[in-house]
Formats: structure tokens, sequence, C-alpha cells
């Protein structure tokens, strides 16, 4: 088992910016120092010192974003650069004079609408340091997170009492039976993710249990059934809110469709904005939900013990089909999606304060039992009051109507509801970002769902997540009833290898304690979970079940060619004694040191885009690396060839990845003068931006090349799993005079 994803200390289990920028392992830096030995005769012309370069490039440290101050449009703001801690007053006024001379420094035009209207809706960027500060407390989490799960009893005891009604009588009869048996099956799994949480405190839930215990295809087989679940929970639940808010105004049924993209606008907004915003926005419609229904089902429970617990007889329609075992497992089937979302918590540990899996561990007792509690209750309630599926009316609203009457209460109970199912797909927004996270560190998806945004979420994920629940919504027209027989199948697919990999879990570690009960617990989940995945997968295949299952193999093809290129390409970067190569012999060194170190005949400098003999220009290269491997290395190669003034610059998003890179920068020799700016809020192309136009506002003569290395894959598909950081830097610098942009390409195989 993987121990990385194990114990360790309270913030392992936090995404840290530092992942997209991979460490070297022992052999690589090997390679590294056998390269850099060798760089003199490759390089023999370089300044080694920041008194060789024609600027000072030490400009100080990124200040705390200011708000309303966005010169470069949709890239994300930082503040201007500090002047480093010398105490010399004079070289602060003249560099604080240079940072207002860059040319976009003052708000105005497009781009400064652009990133206020952002400011407004997203709200000011966070630093990574702050990330503990937007976790989760218990009380904020349990609404978050189990919206999915809880609001489910709003139709899977519904989805139980409809299929059971087709027997009649004798039907009904299996009604609390079968529910008592749901009930366990909650339970069972309930436990048995309190234990994955123990083991796994990091999160990553089914994808990571099944990875670490059963292998590879199993794990992308759980997360494939986990993300379309997520894509459906979406779905499903804001098109039964909609539907609930059409029932009470049926003049709106001709909007469902912009009232459910509506939703998914409102929930993509507020995710946006950050874990903890987003939990205040929908903490109050889930504890609404529950008041409304701990207080329907005690009434009705209330009333049935006055007439000593004797059912209602309720009003049947003929009876369609025989009690038998097919229709007892569809009910089970179709009862037992009230269990969906339950995995969210375990998912999400990363999202709660410290300890956080012990405060996981609790969320998760907790929501169990409210989850076991409204269900069983719900369909007690239904049994006694004699409520049945039928006509255009929902159960829990029928028996509302009959406990409450038409009056205020009836109306917040429907209210709650409604709101409640439209917010309950905020589960997924909360879980999907972070199971694509946990993907793309595997490099089973594309690394940008590994980068968070302004306010610390995974925007890329999160709008991902968004685009594609709204198409789904969109073909299927809002129509719960058609989405419906897509929900189960992932998600107990899901389960069922979750269980499966702790009970390979707690099978090697046969000397833990509890270990037999543990692992009775997780052998009873799996077989009942996979229970429900067959009868699901069987009763509702024609139905729409057969469009999950073939999406979630697509989905295992299509992450295994993404790992796949993705190892090709990282073999191909890699350091290795091959790719180091000998210096080229047709020019004797001393001839090139000679022709590179002779000075040059200058003319005057000119400050404009004024030059027009080469003695006028004067150069500043600037090689931008974000990791040393073989694309780095010939991007500096290349640039120091030219024999111009040379400098590295390194973006870091944490102090001990810039210590890890100076580490290697001196392992490699420190041939060439190296600058690293510390990114406070994980932007990269932002900080370099900020950088070049500080550079040239120092020294506006000079002609500043920022040199990038470029990964070119084969085929052009492989593209959109690379960045396209050249492009950007180019629209960004574009407005500052002598600012060359120049790419050079690795192509990868």
């Amino acid at each position: 088992m993987n121990a990385s994803r194990q114990g360790g200390d309270e913030e392992s289990g936090l995404p840290r910016p530092s992942e997209l920028l991979p460490p070297l392992d022992p052999e690589q830096l090997d390679v590294l120092a056998e390269l850099g030995r060798r760089w003199p005769r490759l390089a023999p012309y370089r300044p080694r010192t920041y008194e060789a370069l024609p600027v000072d490039p030490d400009l100080g440290e990124f200040r705390r974003a200011e708000v309303g101050r966005g010169p470069f449009g949709r890239l994300a703001p930082i503040g201007p650069l500090a002047p480093p801690p010398t105490g010399d007053g004079e070289a602060e006024a003249s560099t604080d004079e240079s940072t207002d001379a860059s040319p976009e420094a003052g708000p105005g035009g497009a781009p400064a609408l652009r990133h206020r209207a952002r400011r407004l809706l997203l709200g000011a960027p966070l630093r990574s340091t702050t990330l503990a500060h937007e976790s989760m407390r218990k009380l904020v989490a349990l609404p978050v997170l189990a919206a999915d799960a809880l609001s489910s009893v709003a139709y899977g005891p519904e989805a139980l009492l409809t299929v059971l009604v087709l027997a009649g009588t004798a039907g009904l009869d299996w009604a609390l039976p079968i529910a008592a048996t749901i009930a366990f099956l909650m339970l069972a799994v309930g436990l048995s993710y309190r234990q994955t949480i123990r083991a796994y405190p990091h999160g990553g839930g089914s994808y990571i249990v099944a990875s670490d215990n059963l292998g590879r295809v199993p794990g992308l087989l759980a997360a494939g059934g986990l993300l379309i679940d997520y894509v459906l929970t979406v779905a499903v639940s804001i098109s039964a809110g909609v539907a609930a808010v059409t029932s009470a105004l049926p003049a709106l049924r001709p909007a469902i469709v912009p009232l459910g993209l509506a939703a998914v606008a409102l929930l993509l907004l507020g995710n946006l904005r950050g874990v903890r915003q987003a939990g205040m926005i929908f903490a109050a419609p889930t504890y609404a939900f529950l008041i409304a229904v701990v207080a329907l089902v005690g009434s009705t429970l209330a009333d049935a013990a006055r007439r000593d617990f004797v059912p209602v007889p309720p009003t049947l329609p003929h009876a369609t089909e025989g009690v038998g075992v097919l229709l007892v497992m569809r009910a089970f089937a179709s009862g037992s999606t009230a269990m969906t979302g339950i995995e969210a918590i375990s998912n999400a540990v990363p999202a709660f304060r410290p300890v956080r899996w012990r405060n996981a561990r609790t969320t998760l007792t907790w929501m169990v039992g409210l989850l076991i509690a409204l269900f069983a209750g719900v369909v007690a309630s239904a049994h006694f009051s004699g409520v049945v599926p039928g006509g255009d009316e929902t159960v829990l609203s029928h028996m509302a109507r009959l406990t409450f009457g038409p009056g205020l209460l009836y109306g917040y109970t429907q209210a709650a509801t409604a709101a409640v199912l439209l917010l309950a797909a905020n589960t997924a927004y909360n879980d999907c970002p972070r199971v694509l996270h946990l993907l793309a560190r595997d490099d089973h998806a594309p690394h940008i769902f590994q980068r968070q945004g302004d306010r610390l979420a995974f925007n890329n994920g999160i709008t991902a997540l968004s685009a594609t629940a709204a198409l789904v919504f969109l073909a299927f027209g809002g129509e719960t009833s058609a989405l419906i027989p897509l929900y189960a199948v992932g998600v107990f697919l899901a389960f069922t290898l979750s269980q499966a990999g702790m009970v390979a879990h707690w099978h090697r570690r046969r000397t833990e304690p509890h270990r037999r009960k543990n692992l009775l617990f997780n052998a009873t989940g799996c077989a009942l979970s996979g229970l429900v995945l067959v009868t699901a997968a069987i009763t509702k295949f024609l139905e729409g079940a057969w469009v999950a299952l073939l999406a979630i193999a697509v989905f295992v093809v299509l992450a295994s060619r993404v790992r796949g290129h993705y190892a090709t390409v990282r073999a191909a970067l890699r350091l290795r004694p091959g790719a180091v190569t000998h210096v080229d012999a047709r020019l004797p060194v001393k001839e090139a040191v000679r022709e590179q170190a002779a000075p040059r005949e200058e003319g005057p400098a000119c400050r404009g885009e004024e030059e027009e003999t080469p003695q006028q220009v004067r150069h500043l290269t600037v090689v931008a690396l974000a990791v040393l491997d073989l694309s780095g290395l010939r991007a500096l190669a290349y640039a120091a060839s030219l024999g111009q003034p040379l400098l590295a610059l390194h973006i870091s998003p944490g102090e001990d990845e810039a210590d890890r890179f100076r580490d290697y920068w001196d392992r490699w020799g420190d041939h060439v003068p190296l600058h690293v700016v510390l990114s406070p809020y994980r932007a990269l192309i932002a900080p370099l931006v900020h950088y070049i136009a500080t550079l040239h506002a120092q020294r506006p003569d000079l002609t500043i090349t920022v040199v990038l290395p470029e990964i070119v894959p084969r085929h052009p598909h492989h593209r959109l799993l690379h960045s396209h950081d050249a492009a950007r830097l180019r629209r960004a610098l574009r407005p500052l005079p002598k600012i060359v942009i120049t790419e050079v390409p690795f192509h990868v195989p």
C-alpha cells in the first residue's frame, strides 16, 4: 500500500501547488551534476553573478494583492513588487518608482473592468498559506457534504414504494423489511467509510482504496463510477428541484431548462468563491430540510401512536404484478438510491479543519445516523399513514398535507424540500474536483485539474463539472424520470470496489486490532453493494443504465491513454546518462570564447523601438524555468549560446519548492545567475509578467528576450494535456515595447 497516502502529518492531505513541479530522483541528480561539469565547455562565456547583468534582478517580493488592481486582465492579480529589505531608502524609492512606471499599472479600460467584475463575483485572491482557514468546521461540513445523501429521503422511499405498489397490498408488506435491509446497508457502508477515513486520512475515497488494494484498473473503474455519479447528482438534483418549483408554480414549466441552467450557474459561482463561502451559502437549506422532515416524521408517528400503530388502509390501484424475487430486488435497488452521496465525506477529508480525519469521521457518523433515521422514518410514516405513490403529488408532499394541512407548515416543508434538492448538487462540487485532482496527480487526467484558483478552489474541475452537468441536463430536457435510470450504477460500482479494497486491506494487515470485525463489516457491505449494482445494471439496463456503463468504460480507456502519454513525456524529458551529449567540436573552444567575449562596437542606445543598426540593440535574455529537465536545460543552453547577458528565472509556488530548486541549481554548478520569485497566490504566468514588466521599467533601453521551453507532442490532440504558457505570456506582454518571446521546442515522440 502506498504509505504516502496513509498516516503522515496533518497537513499532508492538503493540495500542494508544488505537486505540479515534480522533484528529481538521485539518478537524475547525478546526471545533472555531470552535465554541470561539462557546462564550461558547452557555454564557455557566461555571466555568473548579478554584477555582470545590465539590470538588478533582485526586485524584492510580491506584496499582498490589492483589490482593484489588475493590469493584466484575466491573469491572477498580484500586488506590486516590494523592494528588498536592504535598509537603503534611496534604493526603495527607485524600485517603487520603477514599479509604478509600468505602462499598465493603473486601472482603466476593459481589463480593469473585467478584473473588478471578477473580484466582485469571486472575491479577492487568497494566499496558499490561508488554506487551513478555508477549511470547514463540522457544523458547516455536515450540510455541505451530506446534502446529497440527506436530500435523497425526498425520493428514495418513494422510489421503493413505487415498485412495491405494483403488487398491491402484498407488495407493500415488504416495505418495512426492505427498508430495514437498506438501513443495514447504510450502516455497513458508513462503518466501512469510517475505517477508510482512518486508514486514508488524506481523502480519495473509492478511487484511492481500490487503486491501492486492487490495482490501477479497478481504481479507474471506481473513479469513473464516481465521476458519472457526480455529474448525474448535479443534473438529477437540479431536475428534481426545478420539478418541485414548477409543481407549485405551473406557469414556470415551459422554463424548466433555463431555470436548471441558471441553477448550475449559481452553483458554479458559489463554489468558485471557495469552500468556506460555498458552505455558508448552502448550509441553511439543508438544515431547514432536516427540521421539516424531523417535524413531519415525528408528527406522523405521534398520530400513529395514538392509534396504537394500526396502519391506515391505503387506496391502491389494481395489482399488475405478483410478489417475486425480481420485484423485491427491483424495489431494493430503487430504494437504495437514497444512499447516493454517502461517500462524499471520505473524499473531502482535506476540506475539514484539523484534526481532519477525526472531524470527518464524526461528521460521517452524524450523516449516517440522520440518513438511517430519516429514511426509516419516512418509510414507516408512509406505511402507518396509508400514503402510497400516485398522481402528480409526491409521497412527502402528500404526508405533509395530511399531517400539517394546507397551511404555513406545509408550505415550509415544500419550500425546504425544493431548496435542498436544488442545492444537493453542491456535494458533487466539493468531491468531483478533488477526485479529478487525485487523478491528475496520478497522470490519469490533464494536469490542469491540479491547479487551484485565486480562492483556493479547483476552478478547472468545478468548471468541467458544471459544463458536463449542464450538457446532460440540456440533453435530457431536465426530465428527472429520464435521468434516474443512469443514476445508481456508477455510485454502487464505486461502493463495491471500495468495500472490496478494504477487505483486501484488512486481509493483509493481520496484526491490526479488531481486524476480523472490520473485515466482516466490509465484506458484508461489499456483498450488499455488489447485489444492488448487479440488480440495477440488469433491471435498468435498457432504460439507460447502459449509457452509464459505456461512459465508465470510455473513461477508463481515456484515462489509460492519458497516463501513457504523460509516461512518454516524462521518459523523454528525464535526465539520463545517454541524454548528455558532447560538445560540438567543429568550432574550437578557444575561438568560440574569443568570438563571444570580444567587445562589440556599440552605438548610442535607443530607449524606443528605433534601432536601426545591430550596435544600437542592448540585450538581456531571461530563461523562465519551471523544472530542470531536458527541455529546460535545452532552453538554457540555447540562450547561453547567443552570447548575451543571461538570467535564469524560476517562479516558485512555495518556499520549500524554491529551496529545492536552488539546491538543484547548485548541484548543476550555478553557471548562470538565478533568481527565484515566490508566487503567493499559486499563479505562474502573472508573476512572470509582472517581473518582466518591472525589469523593462528599470531599463527601458534593453531588448528583453524571454526564452521558454515548449513541449511539442507528436499528436495534435495531446496538446490539450499541456499548458500554453507562451501564448498567454505573449498576449500579456504585447503592450510593452522591446519584449521578445522565444519558444525552444522539445519534440516528444
